[in-house]
């Protein structure tokens, strides 16, 4: 977690601004962070960072078109020198990947006090705002985090989050919080048009129960988007399912580009059931194969390892990874993977 004093800053920046522009990424942590700063402030704009969480100068445009006074890049990883040049207004940058500090952004990172610490950015974002604890409880879940403030949760929401756990992982796969926090991360899919409906949508929907109960029409909205986007993902992780091979330390499913991006997601359920497994997902699109990664293993130096002598790119953290390899590389990506494991 970051220190108070950054939390404070935090704060501070938020409160002195009022046309703020949030970059978040496409994820549950990403759309929490957004929502819970969003909320806090009740001024300004979002993005959803789609593909590679980078900035770069494809999000040039959406400063030129908000004009805002201060911009937010909320669990983005990278960050490049042209976006930075091109804002010309003030960057606070809250992430959780590798460590990088950058010229004229304020960027705060727990991992600059303690590289092992992979405190999402949904709870940091909850320090600082101190509201909307079921947002930050949906986040966390999303991110295989069990916050400090699980109890508090579990006695204000014991429907939604029974009992208290130690797995996050029995959070996200045996609990209806888990369950939310998967509405959260298919509303996300398909065309920016729907997504940016249902996040608007979020901005402004008081309790969990409007969604999980379906109390309200706001509340019906998001999960008529998300039963939609699920009919998808049960293909997919079903034939996931059965690429399970006993005695293979790995787990590989490739499905084709023209279903949604669910490879996070699928990987994160299917190491849920196969603990012992590293799970490789990936959707093959425009020549390469997008993978999420998971392992029971520290897994960021197997990647990097893994990537030299083929063209690709990959990082996140340390059992939980993204990489892109170019098609024709990948058996042998995956033979240096198996060498190494």
């Amino acid at each position: 977690m970051l220190p108070k004093k950054d939390i404070d800053k935090i704060r501070e920046e938020l409160d002195n601004c009022q046309n703020p522009l949030f970059f978040f990424h496409d994820d549950p942590d990403g759309l929490c962070s957004f929502l819970l700063l969003y909320r806090y402030k009740k001024e300004g704009n979002g993005v959803v960072v789609k593909a590679a969480p980078n900035m770069d100068e494809k999000f040039i445009r959406h400063i030129e078109e908000y004009n805002p006074d201060k911009i937010f890049v909320l669990d983005i990883a990278q960050m490049q020198d042209e976006f930075v040049e091109a804002a010309n207004c003030p960057i606070v940058w809250v992430d959780h990947h590798e460590p990088t500090r950058v010229n004229k952004v304020k960027c705060f990172n727990p991992r600059f006090y303690d590289k092992e610490d992979g405190t999402p950015v949904t709870a940091m974002c909850y320090e600082v705002v101190k509201q909307d604890m079921w947002i930050a409880a949906i986040g966390c879940a999303g991110d295989w985090f069990i916050p400090n403030f699980h109890k508090d949760f579990n006695e204000k929401y014991p429907d939604i989050l029974e009992k208290l756990y130690k797995d996050p992982g029995d959070v996200l796969f045996l609990t209806k919080l888990g369950e939310m926090s998967r509405i959260f991360s298919f509303i996300l899919k398909g065309k920016t048009s729907d997504v940016k409906k249902c996040y608007k949508t979020l901005t402004r929907i008081e309790s969990p129960y409007e969604i999980i109960k379906k109390e309200t029409s706001k509340g019906k909205f998001i999960c008529k988007h998300y039963e939609r986007v699920a009919e998808q993902y049960d293909d997919i992780y079903q034939g996931a399912l059965k690429s399970y091979k006993k005695d293979d330390p790995l787990l590989i499913y490739i499905y084709p580009s023209n279903k949604m991006s669910f490879s996070g997601d699928i990987s994160n359920q299917v190491l849920h059931k196969f603990k012992d497994k590293t799970i490789i997902i990936g959707r093959e699109k425009s020549g390469e194969i997008r993978m999420s990664i998971r392992s029971p293993n520290k897994f960021l130096n197997i990647l990097e390892h893994a990537l030299v002598g083929v063209e690709g790119y990959g990082g996140g953290h340390e059992n939980a990874c993204g990489a892109s390899v170019k098609k024709e590389d990948f058996e042998r990506f995956v033979e240096k993977i198996r060498e190494q494991i």
